[in-house]
């Protein structure tokens, strides 16, 4: 399932796509003509995303709740030849520059104001929108007897990680993903939290989750240096990593489903203590 910074970097290059100007829109599929005809011939006024959904702004207080699920993509090209559309296109957004198709999304839904803050409302802090505040997520993590690493991954707690920023962000923790929400100290926490708000724009920058400390460190360089993010490899400390040896003690990585999802984690580096 894409995570917070995918759908950060989807909006953004949405809003650049279509914002200010009047947009046409159509479901090739059908199932979303309805929507489609309220859409069609308002000017788009910013995509916008809160951890997993994305949000976008119409002209008359109209708005488009997209969630992507596990297997959506909305993917946003330049008009050049034959755009006849390819696949179950759900929703195609369309201007004399660019065509957008979205395809296999799990919620695709015109709404109203209200229902944008109500779904707002029962999402925890986003650590990519300006303002986030630790403390929500710290309230409902602190009192809850659910494993950290279930509860990082949910939205109601913080919004935008998923199963790589759970591992991940552990790992470099040194937490142990079984341990109580309930057992976790304040400064564990913000460790957590100040390392998520670095990481996640680094991959909006990237259009990839970087976490190993060295590709961290060179992709900061390189943003400093160009402005962009240009890296030829992809590695993590834990993720996807079943059995084998860990970077730093040279265990083996062990997993487990936890919350749905398959946890990795090094038994050794993140000892409950």
């Amino acid at each position: 399932m894409p995570e917070g910074h995918h759908l950060h970097g989807l909006a953004g290059r949405l809003t650049r796509a279509f914002a200010g100007r009047p947009v046409a829109a159509s479901s090739p599929q059908g199932r979303f003509a309805d929507g489609a005809a309220l859409l069609d011939g308002r000017v788009l006024r910013e995509v916008s995303a809160w951890g997993k959904h994305l949000f976008a702004e119409f002209e008359a207080d109209t708005w488009l709740n997209v969630h992507l699920g596990l297997i959506g993509r909305w993917d946003v090209d330049r008009v050049e030849g034959d755009i006849t559309p390819w696949g179950q296109v759900r929703l195609r957004l369309r201007n004399d520059r660019y065509v957008a198709d979205l395809r296999g999304a799990t919620l695709c839904a015109v709404v109203t104001p209200e229902e944008v803050q109500a779904t707002r409302a029962r999402l925890g802090p986003d650590p990519l929108r300006p303002g986030a505040d630790p403390e929500r997520a710290w309230q409902k993590l602190s009192r809850s007897g659910r494993p950290v690493g279930e509860l990082l991954a949910d939205q109601a707690v913080v919004a935008g990680i998923g199963n790589v920023y759970r591992c991940e962000l552990l790992f470099r923790a040194r937490v142990d993903p079984f341990r109580p929400g309930r057992e976790i100290r304040p400064s564990t926490w913000h460790r957590i939290w100040d390392d998520v708000v670095e990481l996640m724009p680094l991959g909006v920058a990237a259009s990839r989750i970087l976490t190993m400390q060295d590709q961290v460190e060179e992709a900061l360089a390189q943003l400093a240096d160009t402005g962009k993010v240009d890296l030829p490899d992809h590695r993590f400390y834990v993720y996807r990593r079943t059995g084998e040896p860990c970077r730093v003690c040279g265990s083996k990585i062990r997993s487990q489903v936890m919350g749905g999802r398959n946890l990795f984690w090094c038994g050794r580096c993140q000892r409950r203590r």
